[in-house]
């Protein structure tokens, strides 16, 4: 187990649970967080697939405990982190990962809610607004982190970051 990527990872599930709390946009039975679209993607890059799946998996079971979520959250955060890691492995391009994050929560994970709905017999459950909500959602997460990893980037920050979470500790 490398301690340094589950540091990390435990840093960001904090730091999601607490931000979502206060950055929410309630939308139906939806409770959008751009929060965790911004953390999965910094997940995507910095942890990879697993450690940015554990993260979306229990940075939303957090949340619906503590009812700033909905179980509208597994699929999205977790089909969004792991497509955006997968983006992100086989491109290594940060734009991708971004993108990746968009359509694995805002169409794939939407998407995935429709049985979710039938199965919490959410009457009159419409995908279209659910779509919108998780891609305006997932689209201001991804741009903030494309932005906070570009000045990581370019001020060298982003590799040693990088380097760090890979070398084993001891």
């Amino acid at each position: 187990m490398n301690n340094r990527k589950l540091t990390l990872t435990a840093l960001f599930i904090a730091l999601n649970v607490v931000l979502s709390t206060v950055i929410v946009i309630p939308i139906g039975p939806i409770k959008a967080a751009p929060v965790q679209h911004f953390i999965n993607v910094l997940s995507a890059v910095l942890l990879g697939p697993w450690f940015g799946l554990a993260q979306a998996f229990l940075s939303s079971t957090i949340r619906v405990l503590l009812g700033t979520g909905t179980p509208f959250a597994f699929p999205g955060s977790m089909i969004g982190v792991l497509l955006a890691s997968l983006f992100y492995y086989v491109n290594r391009h940060l734009f991708v990962a971004a993108i990746g994050e968009v359509i694995g929560t805002g169409i794939i994970g939407s998407l995935v809610c429709i049985p979710l709905a039938w199965l919490l017999h959410l009457e009159g459950f419409l995908i279209k607004p659910l779509m919108a909500a998780f891609i305006v959602s997932s689209m201001l997460g991804a741009v903030v982190s494309y932005a906070l990893l570009i000045v990581l980037k370019r001020r060298g920050l982003l590799s040693k970051i990088q380097k760090y979470t890979k070398h084993k500790s001891k």
